[in-house]
Parts: C-alpha cells; structure tokens; sequence
C-alpha cells in the first residue's frame, strides 16, 4: 500500500526498504524466504555452487522447520511483525512528511519476500518518478543489508530505459533525532529509579571476516552505543555491547550476547535491560531469539530480571526521526559528518569517507 503526498513535477518516489520476512510461518514459506535471503552472496559470500548444494542439500532442508514453528509463535494477524510493523511505520512517515509539506511518492518494500522490490519499483517508474530516493531500515550501515539492497535496487533499475536520479541513503546510525527517539524508549521503559539494572545493546552479527575487509558496521554500532550511553548517563559498568544470531562456524563478531549475559549472571548481576538498536522493526531475532531464548539463557545462570526493550517499530518519535532523515537527504546537497549517500544509478559515493 502506497502514499501519495503532493506528488511534485517532476515526481520524487521514496521506498522504505527492510530486510523481509517469509509469507507465511510454514516449512515451505520458510524455505522459499530462506532460500532467497542465503542465496545473495552479500549475505554469504562462499563460492557459489558449493554453497548453493549445503545451502539446498543440507542447510533448508535442516531448518525450516524449526524455523516455520518459531515464526508461528510470533505471527500476528497482520502477518510477521517485521512486514506489519514496516507497514505501519511507512504510514507514520507519510503523515509526518506530509504535514512538513515534502512531495514524495512514498512505498514500502522487502528485499526478500514481499512486498517485493520490483513490484514497488514498477510501480514508480509506471508513474513516471524522476528522483528515486531510498530509506533502508537498517541504522548501521553493513555490506550484508545496506549493500544489498543497493545491488538488489540497481538490479532492477536495469530494465529501465529512462533512469530516476538516484540517491541511496547509507545509515543513520548517529543522527541526533534517531539517538533522541532511541534514548527516549529505553528512558521511558526503564524509568527514573531503575538506574541500577544493566543494559545490553545487542546487534545482529556478521563474520569477522567481513569488518576485517571493510565493513564499518561494528563501529557505527558502537557509535550508536555510546551516544545513548551519553544520553542516559549511564556508568561503564552498567553497560556492554554484543552481537547476536551467529550462523556457521567461522568467527563472528563479539563478545556474544548469551555469553554476556550468562558471564553477568554469574558475576552476580540480577536485573538486566537488553536493548537492539540495529532492528528498526521487531521480528523473529527480537521476540523470540533476544525476549525468550536469551531471557531463559540468563534466568538460567542465575538472574531474577530480563527485561527486553522493544525496537522503535512504529513510534511516533520513530517515524517522526526518519521523516526528518528523508527531508535531509531531499535537500539539494545533503552532506553532514554522520550520513552518506549513494547518488545515482552508477553508484557514486557521495559524502564523507569512513576515516
């Protein structure tokens, strides 16, 4: 479902991009999302028919299922939380771009699974938009979200005759108002007499193989960090920061989140707030891999208080930071020391360089 907000001449379309979720919490939707979001070799980059035969022969087959039964505990009416919440957030920065009074065409997309990203891109070149620009959802930009979202837009920009302007927003890892919005949740569920519980900001994961060759993800997540430490005040001993949903055998970023959690529980801390800013939406990696699993891994070692913040999801500060993100990178020059842009379909990185 789309949004028109005073669509201008000529007409600027802006797709809000997340990661994607399966269809539906079956075996076989499992497998077809699964399937789609392995294959892309921004995600695992191992040669590919060696990959593609563990991936079909061993890897599908092993774990759909147990991963069909996980999304159906969390499944809404609406569909998977990701794809709902996604929605819904899309709306909110539609309102709140309309009444800034900024003309965009405004869709919402998956990378894999649907809505899919040609359907929404079709859609736009069908009314004709002349400026494309794209919001991922993913605050810390990573080669493994942000850059394959690049490929897949551009992918699809092939079979067009005449190209939009294309600008490709990277991150938004430090911008003041997503730290504001972010501070805010995790101030308000903690409240003003809860300074004693830890906090645990938890990230997805990514080999180290990948940060060793370039990917800046593992510093914009700690400047993430240590902007709402600041915010809050928090003492260094009452924070950390880790790295989640490791997949394969070869190392990973860390420390890993159980295993800090576990680590803290053991050296007598009781009562913990686990917070993962790198998720826009909530999904199967939040409310069952973070709000269960790690929650019994903790009250296992000896905790007695896990509490999990949720991601930002459809709050209005939340719409109302990426609609101020979007009105910054509709400006005629966006350039600030903490975003970068993509500007056109060649992929010209306009901006400041990672130093």
């Amino acid at each position: 479902m789309g949004h028109r907000i005073r669509a201008p001449e000529p007409s600027t379309g802006l797709l809000i991009c997340n990661l994607g979720s399966p269809d539906s919490p079956t075996s076989s939707g499992v497998r077809r999302f699964l399937a789609e979001f392995l294959a892309d070799p921004r995600v695992v980059d191992l040669p590919r028919i060696p990959w593609w035969l563990l991936l079909h022969g061993l890897i599908l087959p092993l774990r759909c299922r147990r991963v069909a039964r996980e999304y159906a505990k969390i499944w809404t009416p609406e569909g998977s939380p990701l794809t709902a919440i996604t929605r819904r957030l899309s709306a909110g920065i539609a309102t709140e771009l309309e009444q800034s009074e900024i003309s965009v065409q405004l869709l919402p997309a998956m990378c894999y699974g649907k809505p899919g990203l040609a359907e929404a891109l079709e859609n736009f070149r069908r009314a004709g938009i002349r400026r494309l620009l794209v919001l991922p959802l993913f605050p810390q930009y990573s080669a493994t979200t942000t850059a394959a979202l690049y490929d897949a837009v551009n992918r699809e920009l092939r079979h067009w005759q005449a190209l939009p302007e294309l600008r490709f927003i990277l991150r938004y890892h430090a911008h003041p108002d997503y730290i504001s919005a972010l501070t805010e949740s995790i101030r308000v569920e903690r409240g003003p007499k809860e300074a004693h519980r830890h906090l645990l900001f938890s990230f997805h994961g990514i080999p180290e193989r990948y940060a060793r060759v370039g990917d800046p993800y593992a510093n914009e997540c700690n400047a993430t960090a240590k902007a709402v430490v600041g915010a809050l005040g928090l003492p260094d001993d009452h924070w950390a920061l880790s790295y989640q949903s490791r997949f394969g055998r070869e190392p990973w970023l860390g420390p890993d989140t159980v295993a800090t959690l576990t680590e803290w529980a053991r050296k007598g801390v009781r009562n913990v707030d686990v917070v993962c800013p790198g998720f826009a939406a909530d999904c199967l990696e939040t409310l069952r891999e973070i709000a269960h699993d790690a929650q019994a891994d903790f009250l296992a070692a000896g905790g007695l208080s896990f509490r999990y913040i949720a991601a930002l999801n459809d709050q209005p500060a939340h719409a109302r930071a990426l609609a101020r993100v979007v009105r910054h990178h509709l400006s005629p020059n966006p350039r600030s020391n903490d975003e970068q842009t993509l500007s056109n379909a060649t992929g010209h990185i306009e901006g400041k360089p990672d130093l």
